[in-house]
């Protein structure tokens, strides 16, 4: 295998923290101030809830506080909104499905206590049924739909209640994401024995960092309290919650009063403050006062229904955060670097206005002169060193969510020149149409395996090098060794050792660490904003991985429906198109053509 050539993504700074404590040892809890979390510079106000106000879900916690005003602004109807994302859609389908199939297993298996509020029924009816359960004192509320507080501003509902031995209820939530991580620690239950009394540390499982989680909790907790039903703080368990996750085999459990957050504060105490500011933006909306939130550009403005509008506001304005995202787009507006323009024209070698760890204040610099000129990409170095083998490969894997890995697809090439004993150059791809998760995932991984083992078997019996890449390795690596050691002994499955060494291999090249490493992207660094740099184009004009998915359902009838061979062509020729992709842009790479690509001093 050729020599290695992996760099690191530079995030603008670690947000990131590590904190201990009885339940959360080993838990990330994502460090933000209450104003950067969303990225909006604004002060926050001293403004608490008051009745007749907006009425805000759980969900508005981890919002933008720009999209929680302008989902409370009469004068945003009809502003540019995006279409509808079948992505998203398509997740929301399934975690409905997901918490049917959990609340169909719990039903059969807690036993008696069991009580169901059909979700078929009205909401006013749904509320009206979950409380004559509480009246009744039912040990579980399965759909539990909490009455409205007026007076604060809240809704919301919680897959199912637990009363406690000493009175009252507390939260359980179903979520289709993944909750724990290997490790140590964790609080659980098994999930047919959701009561938090039964609760212990989890020597296999630790707890995987979900802030959205534990302020829905401290939401539901709230709302609890408001309706009279919660337990009460002195029991043992009275502030707590759980959650189920994709898994759906153990309940975690957390206290909600634990020091879990920056500054050692409680998710209880986190949530309140969070509460009370997104009541203030959205009641200033609501009213016409003057905004508490104004647009800058962040992480999640990818995927709001709101980025066309508040895009259209930042291109007009040359907003800094066009280039320099986040908290430190507020920290240079608050300098007097509040444009693109403004960026570009300082001096990259002078002193830096402020201090943005993470990117050299030269490189901002020439991103922001990159973005003046309507460049896409522009080079850090004369030369790009990309490492060439004599048999190469490229490797694109498509997952269904976390749901399982249901295609790898290869291109072969040999540089070098093909000899006797070659499998032949070309696209092939590993795929199993059952819908997964399937044991059949098995049969196509070890079929991916043995013939990428059987390519660099004979590169190496040759005396040839051999070099396989990806386009940002941490989707493949996951699914590597998920699959090694979801079907260990089955035919055909590496042992996990064995994947793990040519993981750390310096011939599994990843080319999103090289283009993060000897370029600087003004307009992102996914592959589909690159490799157009290259000269590549997708056949497919809506070819993506969100919209993949959506082939996916169609392709295995996942909803029941005659599965679709169109589709199943359509994620054929995606896959093989993402594969030519990398091997245009590494051979562009390190072609004469990349001498047209403007070195970043030089702008």
């Amino acid at each position: 295998m050729a020599a290695r050539a992996r760099g690191t993504a530079r995030p603008l700074r670690s947000q990131t923290t590590r904190v201990g404590g009885p339940i959360a040892r080993g838990l990330s809890v994502v460090v933000t101030s209450l104003a950067c979390v969303t990225a909006i510079e604004n002060r926050l106000p001293a403004v608490g809830p008051t009745g007749g106000g907006p009425v805000l879900d759980a969900a508005a916690m981890t919002r933008c506080r720009r999209r929680v005003h302008l989902d409370h602004d009469p004068g945003a109807v009809g502003s540019p909104r995006a279409l509808p994302d079948p992505s998203l859609e398509q997740r929301r389908d399934d975690a409905v499905a997901h918490r049917e199939r959990v609340g169909v297993l719990l039903a059969a298996t807690v036993g008696a206590g069991w009580v169901t509020v059909p979700a078929a029924l009205p909401g006013p009816e749904r509320v009206a049924a979950t409380a004559r359960a509480v009246a009744d004192g039912a040990p579980f509320v399965w759909g539990a739909t909490l009455p409205p507080d007026a007076q604060a501003g809240r809704r919301g509902g919680a897959e199912l209640l637990v009363r406690l031995p000493g009175g009252g209820y507390i939260p359980v939530i179903v979520v289709r994401h993944r909750i724990t991580d290997p490790g140590s620690g964790a609080l659980t239950t098994p999930l047919t024995q959701p009561r938090p009394g039964r609760a212990a540390a989890d020597p296999a499982r630790k707890v995987r960092s979900q802030p959205r989680d534990l302020l829905r909790l401290a939401h539901l907790n709230r709302m609890l309290h408001a309706a009279g039903w919660a337990a009460s703080p002195e029991l043992r368990h009275g502030d707590h919650g759980g959650v189920i996750g994709l898994d759906a085999d153990v309940v975690v459990w957390h206290d909600l009063r634990a020091g879990h957050w920056p500054g050692a504060r409680s998710t209880l105490a986190e949530y309140d403050a969070r509460f009370a500011d997104r009541v203030a933006v959205a009641t200033a909306a609501a009213t016409g006062a003057p905004a508490l939130a104004e647009p800058s550009r962040i992480t999640e403005c990818r995927r709001c229904p709101w980025w066309p509008t508040c895009e259209a506001v930042l291109e007009r304005a040359e907003d800094v955060s066009l280039v320099v995202r986040g908290e430190f787009a507020g920290a240079l507006r608050e300098v007097g670097v509040g444009t693109v323009e403004a960026l570009a024209a300082l001096d990259p070698a002078a002193e830096p206005p402020v201090e943005v760890p993470g990117l050299p204040f030269a490189d901002l610099v020439a991103l922001a002169r990159a973005r003046r000129r309507g460049l896409t990409v522009v080079r850090r170095v004369p030369r790009v060193p990309v490492p060439r083998a004599d048999v190469e490969v490229d490797i694109d894997m498509e997952s269904f969510g976390e749901a399982g890995s249901y295609m790898w697809g290869v291109l072969l090439r040999h540089p070098g020149g093909r000899r006797p004993g070659d499998e032949p150059d070309g696209y092939r791809a590993f795929v199993t149409w059952d819908p997964v998760p399937t044991e059949d995932e098995a049969r196509s991984f070890a079929e991916f395996w043995s013939w990428l083992s059987r390519v660099r078997a004979q590169a190496a019996s040759t005396g040839r090098s051999f070099a396989a890449y990806c386009y940002n390795e941490q989707a493949e690596n996951r699914w590597l060794l998920s699959s090694a050691s979801r079907f260990a002994g089955l035919p055909g499955i590496p042992p996990i050792a064995e994947v793990e060494q040519f993981i750390a291999h310096p011939g599994w090249i990843d080319l999103f660490a090289v283009v993060s490493e000897w370029f600087l992207c003004a307009q992102g660094k996914g592959l589909k904003r690159i490799a157009p740099v290259a000269g590549f184009s997708w056949r497919d004009p809506e070819a993506g991985g969100e919209n993949s998915m959506r082939w996916y359902r169609d392709a295995v009838g996942m909803d029941g429906g005659t599965p679709d061979l169109q589709q199943r062509e359509r994620l054929l020729a995606y896959n093989a198109d993402d594969v030519a992709a990398t091997r245009v842009l590494r051979e562009w790479m390190t072609s004469p053509a990349i001498e047209q690509v403007p070195l970043a001093g030089e702008l």
